[in-house]
């Protein structure tokens, strides 16, 4: 197996994150992964009821992988989520040393993450962004193209597209993300130029992740045109199809208003479809990928069937 950059500087066996699942990035989840020679992500918000103490919660997720892994791992950090500067703390007091970070300008808190000794990997989805957050001193950028689940580029760039324009852009390593869930998208991101990969979907359907049975479930039955992209007018994000997002759809399709949206959405949408299991009237993110996976399987299982396969890839084109 090809060790890269990413390896270096995460301390991490094999170059492969996990996604940092909003709801669902959960403390065991995390551990497992990383306990795989991978890197696993904590979310401050996995499992958290929506009037919960989101740094009180956070502290409790990494006390939690700490007791489960003595292996690195990180934490997921939206720029634009409350009590940022709260979070950091917590993250510097509990010795955390990787931070991604997405949805937002990485100016505002790289510096302050890389004071507090820890690593920073911002997600972009341009080359303009990939430029600016190499600006900002990110120690690596993941460069998503729209078939990732959840929140997407205006741009809507593929993953294929994406990858080698941000590493012909940039001097630091680029990490790929969207459109992976195997060892066939693995080697196919490092033949592009990127020296690692960051998976969502394909961890949300293993047993260690905290998303409902349902939503799990739903992945493995889902096919090639099982996702569905919404917001347009708010800002993109791919999800599941269900009878919500059909509804969705239409009042997008309708010229709603992003006001007129916002109520339409209300609160809690996608925690409803990925904790609750609520995949009718619930919101759940998920990536294009999901027609690929046909099985529930150990995180750890993720991890191996990436790397051992990742070889018998690579054999076949020579």
């Amino acid at each position: 197996m090809k060790r890269t950059r990413i390896c270096d500087l995460l301390g991490i066996e094999y170059p492969i994150i996990q996604g940092g699942m909003t709801w669902i990035a959960n403390a065991e989840l995390a551990a497992a992964v990383s306990n795989a020679g991978a890197l696993g992500l904590v979310s401050p918000n996995a499992g958290m009821k929506l009037e919960g103490n989101v740094v009180e919660h956070l502290k409790g997720e990494i006390r939690k992988a700490k007791s489960l892994t003595d292996k690195p791992f990180g934490v997921n950090l939206p720029v634009r989520i409350p009590d940022m500067k709260e979070l950091i703390d917590v993250i510097i007091e509990e010795g955390i040393k990787v931070v991604t970070t997405s949805a937002g300008d990485p100016a505002l808190y790289t510096s302050l993450l890389k004071e507090g000794g820890g690593k920073v990997l911002h997600v972009v989805a341009s080359v303009s962004h990939a430029k600016g957050a190499e600006r900002s001193g990110v120690d690596a950028v993941i460069a998503e193209g729209y078939e990732a689940g959840g929140h997407n580029g205006f741009d809507e760039l593929t993953t294929m597209v994406l990858v080698p324009q941000v590493v012909d852009a940039v001097d630091i390593p680029v990490v790929a993300a969207g459109g992976i869930a195997d060892a066939r998208g693995f080697a196919a991101a490092l033949a592009l130029g990127a020296e690692g990969v960051q998976m969502g979907t394909r961890f949300v359907a293993s047993y260690e992740c905290l998303a409902h049975p349902n939503l799990k479930e739903a992945i493995v039955k889902a096919t090639d045109t099982g996702t569905v992209i919404t917001g347009r007018k708010l800002g993109l994000a791919r999800v599941l199809k269900g009878e919500f997002t059909s509804k969705l759809v239409e009042v997008e399709s309708a010229g709603a208003s992003p006001e007129e949206l916002l109520v339409f959405i209300g609160i809690g949408r996608s925690r409803r479809g990925e904790l609750d299991g609520d995949i009718i009237d619930g919101e759940a993110y998920c990536g294009a990928v999901a027609g690929m996976i046909k099985e529930i399987i150990g995180a750890a299982d993720v991890v191996k069937s990436l790397v051992e396969g990742y070889s018998a890839v690579v054999a076949r084109l020579q």
